[in-house]
């Protein structure tokens, strides 16, 4: 007799990057039963020479509780290994205008406020743990050309080596980024907003070490952040910068030389990190805040990009995906040891309400920094450089300030307090 719940997978994972990879490697190292199918539209890269230090390395800022997921899935010492530079401390300013804010590890007890890590880097870690687990498979290049979800199962049909080919689980997740065609087929809606703004984004070698210090300025055209990146062969003082400007503006930037670019660099920062020396090869994408609104349904979560995307004033994308992972990951385990259905809607709504706070002040509290500091109204920028002064200089504010930047929203997973699943 056919079973009809039977599946070829507990779990399909529609998308292979950062997040999606993370959840299987979190998921894995908890419950090695777990079958989990990673379906990629890209081949999983396997040769090592792609993930050496490079400077036109891309890197992502890791909050406090992002280390701590890392940690907790197991993954931080290989990470730490490959290349990372520490944040300790955190310089926030408002250019034209005397307003600073100084944020200090120290102050909080912690060896650091966050990291800056190579994609690549986290990219290799992730990828040589995947490898090597025995109930996860890897399904690369394939693409996915539709799904259907039932009370009983998900199926998705894939198309791979040119042909199709259906797969079942018991529930489906969605970590397919911002364009995320398993959004798109099921029909979920979304809140979006324009920017009209771009973010300019390159690596930058100094004349001086950068100490392990950030940088955040906030210009009339948007946020220009300084990052500390681990040292090269070639390279000892990088920075990895994420500059946004007017979209108005974005051709004839990006037409500028390198000694043209530094140059207007230069006049935007100050010299507050030193002589700028070289600049990598620079990309440029628009910008805009995005939330999906809904998150779970029946057999199938949505996770990182595909869920929510922001503006990088804070350094928030990535973390806010991780702490999707985090929590997800913690709601499926927790499901297994009481003998319940992973892909039951009851279940997944655990996991679509613990995460809703953190998405809405996350969202916010981003889109509120691009409509303040973008803002030239005098009686505004008076204001708020008043409230730079005053989370400067009254600590119990600092701390808040301080502790958000971290990742310290909400209830926290056990991944993200460092803890194993």
């Amino acid at each position: 007799m056919i079973d009809e719940n039977k599946t070829d997978f507990d779990l399909i994972i529609i998308g292979g990057g950062l997040v999606g990879a993370s959840l299987a490697c979190a998921l894995s190292q908890a419950e090695s039963s777990l079958r989990i199918a990673i379906v990629e539209a890209f081949p999983f890269k396997s040769d090592d020479t792609e993930y050496q230090p490079a400077f036109d390395a891309r890197s992502v800022a890791l909050s406090y509780t992002s280390k701590q997921v890392f940690e907790g899935i197991g993954l931080w010492s290989s990470i730490n290994k490959l290349g990372v530079a520490a944040i300790k401390k955190i310089h926030i300013s408002d250019r034209g205008h005397a307003g600073i804010t100084r944020l200090n590890a120290e102050d909080e007890n912690i060896d650091a406020l966050g990291y800056v890590v190579e994609t690549r880097v986290i990219g290799k870690a992730l990828f040589d743990t995947l490898k090597k687990q025995k109930n996860i498979t890897l399904i690369a290049p394939a693409k996915l050309k539709d799904f259907d979800l039932t009370k009983e199962k998900a199926s998705a049909r894939i198309e791979i080596d040119g042909k199709d080919k259906i797969l079942t689980a018991k529930l489906l997740v969605a970590a397919d980024g911002d364009d995320s065609v398993v959004r798109r087929l099921s029909g979920v809606r979304i809140r979006s907003k324009e920017y009209d703004q771009a973010a300019v984004i390159a690596n930058i070698a100094t004349d001086q070490p950068h100490n392990n210090r950030a940088f955040e300025r906030f210009t009339d055209s948007g946020p220009l952040a300084l990052l500390p990146m681990a040292a090269t062969q070639d390279e000892k003082n990088r920075y990895s910068l994420v500059w946004t400007i007017n979209r108005s503006e974005q051709e004839e930037m990006m037409n500028w030389d390198d000694k043209t670019f530094l140059l207007k660099l230069k006049e935007r920062f100050g010299e507050r990190a030193g002589h700028f020396l070289h600049v990598s090869q620079r990309h440029a994408y628009p910008l805009s805040l995005m939330r999906a609104r809904e998150h779970v349904r029946e057999r199938l979560a949505i996770i990182g990009n595909a869920a929510h995307t922001l503006h990088p004033v804070a350094g928030q994308g990535f973390n806010l995906g991780l702490r999707d992972v985090a929590a997800l990951s913690q709601v499926i385990i927790d499901t297994l040891h009481e003998n319940k259905d992973i892909g039951e809607l009851s279940h997944l709504k655990l996991y679509a309400d613990w995460r809703r706070r953190d998405h809405i002040q996350t969202a916010m509290a981003t889109d509120g920094l691009v409509r303040l500091f973008s803002n030239n109204f005098l009686p505004l920028a008076a204001l708020r450089n008043l409230g730079l002064l005053v989370v400067d200089l009254v600590p119990p504010l600092k701390k808040v300030f301080a502790r958000h930047a971290m990742g310290f929203v909400g209830k926290l997973p056990r991944l993200a307090r460092g803890l194993k699943l």
